[in-house]
C-alpha cells in the first residue's frame, strides 16, 4: 500500500462544550496544493449541532459519518495543514478509540482519497497508558484445563505420553471422534504436536472409550492410570468435551512442562453449569470473512461453548444472501463515498461490502454442528434496519415527513413499519429461506432499541393504531412481534430476541427466549413474566467494552469499564429466585464490532474475556479461581 498523501490528527479536550471539543488537523503531504475539497471521517463521538464548528463548514452527517468543507478560499499548501474544531458532541470522549476511526478527502474533481487517521489524543489531562490486565496467576493443581472441571482428583505424572491412541476394540464412532479432535487441534495450533494418534504410538498411552448411559449428555468422566486413560460418556457431546480436556492437558504439559503436568492416576468428573453457553458475533458493523468465522467456531469448541449467535443484519449492512431479494446483499451491503450506504466506522475511500452466500452459510452451519455448536441466526427487526430500508425503499411510508423521524445511534427512520403489509410478505420470504439454512431451534429477531416515538407520524401506522386500539410505539412493536412470532411458529421455530421484546405487552412467553443485556434484574423480571432467559450483561459480557479506565485503552465505555477480572468474577445469574431458575437457561458473550477495525483489536478485546465467560458458563461457582484462570488462559488460541 502506498503511503497516504494526507494525514488526520485529532484531539479531544474537556473544555469547549458540555461534552468537550474535538480539534481536527488535516496535513497535506502531496506535491500539490489541496483546495476545493471536503473531508469526511467516521467516529462514534458524533457531532450534533451544524452551527457548533469553527473554521469549517458542516456538510452532512449520517450516523457515525461526518463531512466538512473548509471555509471558502482555504488552500492547504504541500507540507501545511488546516485545523478546525467541533464542540457539540453527543457524549464525552473517554478513550483513544473515541475519535476518528477513518477518513478520506474528496478532491475538486470528485476523486476520493483515503486519509491516514491517527489515534485520538487527550488535551489538558494526563493520557495514561493501559495497565497490565492479567496477573501471572497461581496454580494449586498443575493442569491446563479451561474451563475448569466440576470435580478433579488426580495425581500428576513425572512425564507425559507422546500421544493418546484408541485402545484395541474401540468402536468406529469413537475413533472418528478422535480423528475430529485431531483435526480441531491442528487447525487451532498448526505448529504444536498433535496430542492424538489413530494408531498405537511409541511412548503413547491407550485411550479406552466407555459408553455410560447414566451420565448426562454433556457430561464426561476421565480415569487415569499408568497404562491407559478411560473416557466415559453417554452422548457425542460429552465424548467431544472429554477429548478436548485431554488435548488441553497434554498440550499444556508439553508446552510448559515446568508448570503443567499430565495426570497419572485419579478421576476428572465433569459437566457444564449451564445448558446455554453462547458467543454472539456482530458481522454487520465489520464484516468477518468466512475463514475467521470458521476459526472462531473452533475456538468456541475448544472452550466448550455450544451456541453461536450470529448477528447478520443491522443498520450498517445486511450480510445474509436471500435469493428472493438479491438487492439486500448488493445495495444493502456496500458502503462507500458514492454508495447508497455511506462509510461507517473504519471505512474510508474504498467501497467495502461482504456477505455470506447460502453456500457459505451451509458450510459454516455444518462445521458448527460437527463441533457440537448450534448456530442461532439473527436478523435485527423492526429496528436497526437502515440497510434493509435502503435496499427495499417500498417498505417505508412515503407520507412521513423526514423531520418527524426518530433516530437510534444517529440513523433516522431505521425501523420497519408494522403498518406496511409488504413488510410481512418480505419477512415471510426471508424466514422461508432461513429455516432451510439454519436447523436451529430458535431464530433471533432482535427487537431492540426502537426509538420511542417511531412510526407515530406515519399515517399508515396511525390508521393501524386506531383499528387495533394501540397506543404508542411499543404497543405497535408488540403487535408487529406477535405477528412475527406466529410466522416463526408456522415454520416450526421459536422466537429469540433481546429483552426489549417484552416492551409494550411483549409476545406470548411460551416458546420465547429473551436475552437480558442490561442487568441481572431485567432477566429476573423477564422470568417472572414467564420468558426463558439468557443472561448477556453489557457491564461484564459485552466484549467491545474497554478493559481499563486509562485513556490509551481501546474500546467502548457506555456500559462501563470491564477488566478481565470483573468479567471472570461476575455472576450473571444474580439473585435469581430458586423457583425461577428453570427459566434461566445460561449465559452468553457478545462481540459487537464497532471498534474492531483489525484482527489485533479483536484479539485484544475478546481475549482473555471470552475464556472467562466460558468458565462462568461451565464451571461451578464454588470452583472458580481467578488466579488459576490467569495462569492457564495464556494457552488459549486466538483468532
Amino acid at each position: 500500500m502506498q503511503p497516504s498523501s494526507y494525514h488526520l490528527e485529532n484531539t479531544w479536550s474537556p473544555e469547549g462544550g458540555k461534552h468537550g471539543r474535538l480539534t481536527l488537523t488535516l496535513f497535506n503531504f502531496s506535491d500539490a496544493p489541496l483546495a476545493d475539497f471536503r473531508l469526511a471521517y467516521t467516529t462514534l463521538t458524533r457531532f450534533i449541532d451544524p452551527q457548533a464548528c469553527d473554521n469549517a463548514v458542516f456538510v452532512r452527517r449520517n450516523a457515525n459519518f461526518h463531512e466538512f468543507a473548509p471555509p471558502a478560499g482555504v488552500s492547504i499548501a504541500p507540507g501545511e495543514s488546516w485545523t478546525f474544531t467541533v464542540s457539540a458532541l453527543h457524549r464525552i470522549a473517554r478513550h483513544c478509540t473515541d475519535g476518528a476511526k477513518s477518513a478520506y478527502v474528496t478532491l475538486a474533481d470528485g476523486t476520493h482519497v483515503t486519509v491516514f487517521t491517527s489515534d485520538l489524543l487527550l488535551a489538558d489531562r494526563a493520557s495514561e497508558p493501559p495497565p497490565v490486565l492479567l496477573p501471572e496467576g497461581r496454580l494449586e493443581l498443575p493442569y491446563a484445563i479451561q474451563p475448569w472441571p466440576a470435580a478433579i482428583d488426580v495425581k500428576p505424572g513425572e512425564d507425559f505420553p507422546v500421544a493418546l491412541y484408541p485402545a484395541k476394540g474401540s468402536d468406529a464412532a469413537s475413533v472418528k471422534a478422535l480423528a475430529s479432535a485431531q483435526a480441531l487441534f491442528r487447525r487451532l495450533f498448526p505448529s504444536n504436536h498433535v496430542p492424538f494418534s489413530l494408531i498405537a504410538a511409541p511412548q503413547g498411552r491407550a485411550l479406552r472409550f466407555i459408553e455410560r448411559p447414566a451420565l448426562s449428555s454433556e457430561a464426561y468422566e476421565l480415569s487415569f492410570s499408568g497404562n491407559e486413560v478411560v473416557l466415559s460418556f453417554s452422548a457425542a457431546s460429552g465424548r467431544l468435551y472429554g477429548l478436548t480436556t485431554l488435548a488441553q492437558l497434554l498440550d499444556g504439559a508439553r508446552r510448559e512442562p515446568g508448570k503443567f503436568r499430565f495426570p497419572v492416576a485419579g478421576v476428572i468428573a465433569d459437566q457444564p453449569r449451564y445448558g446455554w453457553r453462547g458467543c454472539h458475533l456482530d458481522v454487520s458493523r465489520q464484516f468477518t470473512p468466512k475463514a475467521d468465522v470458521l476459526r472462531l467456531l473452533d475456538i468456541l469448541a475448544w472452550l466448550k461453548l455450544n451456541i453461536f449467535h450470529w448477528h447478520l443484519t443491522d443498520d450498517e449492512a445486511w450480510r445474509l444472501e436471500i435469493r428472493a431479494y438479491p438487492q439486500l446483499t448488493t445495495t444493502g451491503v456496500l458502503r462507500g463515498p458514492d454508495e447508497p450506504l455511506l462509510p461507517q466506522l473504519g471505512n474510508a475511500a474504498e467501497p467495502v461490502g461482504g456477505f455470506y452466500s447460502q453456500a457459505d452459510v451451509r458450510e459454516i452451519v455444518a462445521h458448527a454442528t460437527a463441533l457440537g455448536i448450534e448456530v442461532i441466526p439473527e436478523i435485527d427487526i423492526p429496528g436497526h434496519s437502515t440497510a434493509t430500508l435502503v435496499a427495499l425503499p417500498d417498505l417505508t411510508d412515503g407520507q412521513e415527513a423526514p423531520d418527524s423521524y426518530h433516530s437510534v445511534q444517529g440513523y433516522p427512520n431505521n425501523a420497519l413499519n408494522p403498518a406496511i403489509e409488504l413488510t410481512y410478505e418480505f419477512l415471510a420470504k426471508v424466514f422461508d429461506e432461513m429455516v432451510e439454512l439454519f436447523p436451529s431451534e430458535y431464530i433471533h429477531i432482535g427487537g431492540d432499541e426502537v426509538a420511542n416515538g417511531s412510526w407515530l407520524a406515519s399515517p399508515l401506522a396511525r390508521k393501524l393504531m386506531e383499528k387495533e386500539g394501540l397506543s404508542g410505539t411499543f404497543a405497535l412493536q408488540s403487535y408487529f412481534l406477535k405477528r412475527i412470532k406466529a410466522m416463526l411458529t408456522e415454520r416450526g421455530r421459536k422466537l429469540a430476541g433481546w429483552n426489549e421484546v417484552a416492551h409494550g405487552g411483549g409476545v406470548d412467553p411460551e416458546s420465547t427466549l429473551l436475552m437480558a443485556w442490561e442487568k441481572p434484574e431485567v432477566g429476573i423480571e423477564l422470568a417472572r413474566e414467564g420468558y426463558e432467559v439468557v443472561m448477556t450483561p453489557g457491564q461484564a459480557y459485552y466484549l467491545d467494552m474497554v478493559q481499563a479506565d486509562a485513556w490509551q485503552e481501546p474500546g467502548a465505555s457506555w456500559a462501563g469499564t470491564v477488566p478481565p477480572a470483573h468479567t471472570y468474577a461476575y455472576e450473571a445469574e444474580g439473585d435469581f429466585p430458586d423457583e425461577l431458575k428453570h427459566l434461566m437457561k445460561g449465559v452468553q458473550a457478545c462481540i459487537w464490532q464497532e471498534n474492531f477495525v483489525s484482527r489485533d483489536y479483536f484479539n485484544r478485546l475478546v481475549f482473555p474475556r471470552l475464556p472467562a465467560i466460558a468458565e462462568a458458563a461451565w464451571t461451578p461457582k464454588a470452583q472458580k479461581d481467578w488466579l488459576r484462570f490467569a495462569a492457564i488462559v495464556p494457552l488459549s488460541p486466538k483468532l
